[in-house]
């Protein structure tokens, strides 16, 4: 695809500064780009690059536009006006339309005239898939399960039986919807499955990374609603619900039947354990344990080293009474010295 300067700037935002005639056919770093590329400066660690660039035009900020010395397209966002000019410059070609000879589809499957079936998938009893909607290769959709209008399952994508995907999801390779949580009763020295009987249900403009997989709720649904960004190896247990427009980072665990608010970031190797309850609005940073509800919205860190499990419920306890403890210190000091 190739569009001017003024054609960006019209259809995707941001205020233009100089050639509005410059022809834009990709996107690229401010390090690397050439003739042709666009690029974008919201990091000040890359600003020592912009003198040099030899991009064809550069999405800014007010601050540094007047420092810019190719045309550009002025922003109090640059990152996120980037990500529509790259998302309009890569917009992928119409998919194709029908069923490939070597997919196998049950014949009480139904399957709109607008979507494509890829070679290796299989579609079972009952599954319905919409209008537009692209399954790419080698997918299995098992029975009663369906997928939404202009959703995209990349490949090796798994949805378990029953599971509902809404429209224009993305799901990447290997991930799996709607295997049995890890429901599981002590009998004496052995273990008694307990039977998973409800599903996942994906809301709309879902993204699922790659090999993330999130189980079917034990007796109610699983639920990730609509907006929601979920990175490559997340595992989301049984009966959880993660809130509209909610990102999480890879490698995060969510137990069963936590409850994840609207706006909420997790960062990656987080953990969140199960039966709890986090509030809209609340970022969780990096390999953070959260072992209790979170009821005001704000940014919360911390994890403390494996002890034996009685040390560490002291060791925790009397952690949150650090600040207190190092106050009183300093005022015996003070009277001390006086």
């Amino acid at each position: 695809m190739e569009y001017t300067l003024t054609e960006l700037a019209n259809r995707c935002g941001g205020l233009l500064r100089g050639n509005g005639d410059t022809l834009i056919r990709s996107v690229a770093t401010i390090q690397h780009a050439g003739p042709g590329a666009i690029t974008f400066l919201s990091n000040n660690r890359y600003r020592r690059y912009l003198a040099e660039t030899r991009a064809a035009a550069v999405i800014l900020t007010p601050a540094d536009a007047d420092i810019c010395p190719v045309p550009a397209l002025v922003s109090d966002n640059p990152y996120l006006l980037y990500a529509r000019v790259a998302t309009l410059l890569t917009a992928a070609l119409a998919p194709q339309k029908g069923v490939d000879a070597g997919a196998k589809i049950h014949p009480d499957a139904r399957v709109s005239a607008e979507a494509w079936i890829a070679p290796g998938v299989v579609l079972e009893k009952g599954v319905v898939i919409a209008r537009g909607a692209c399954i790419g290769p080698n997918c299995v959709i098992q029975a009663g399960a369906s997928v939404g209008e202009d959703s995209r399952l990349v490949a090796n994508v798994t949805l378990c039986h029953d599971v509902r995907v809404g429209k224009r999801a993305l799901i990447h390779p290997g991930a799996v919807l709607g295997a049995d949580g890890f429901g599981i009763a002590r009998d004496g020295d052995t273990w008694v499955k307990v039977p998973q009987l409800g599903s996942v249900v994906i809301g709309d403009d879902v993204e699922i990374g790659a090999n993330t997989t999130i189980d079917r709720g034990a007796l109610e649904d699983t639920v990730i609603d609509n907006g929601v960004k979920l990175d490559n190896q997340i595992q989301v247990g049984h009966n959880a619900h993660i809130g509209e427009h909610t990102a999480i980072a890879g490698c995060v665990g969510i137990s069963g039947s936590a409850h994840i608010g609207r706006r909420c970031m997790i960062g990656g190797g987080a953990g969140v354990a199960g039966h709890i309850e986090i509030c809209d609005d609340v970022t969780i940073t990096a390999m953070t344990i959260v072992s209790h509800s979170i009821h005001e919205p704000g940014v919360y860190s911390g994890s403390l080293p494996m002890d034996t499990g009685a040390q560490w419920r002291k060791n925790s306890a009397r952690f949150r009474q650090l600040d207190e403890f190092v106050r009183r210190l300093i005022t015996i000091e003070k009277k001390l010295k006086d």
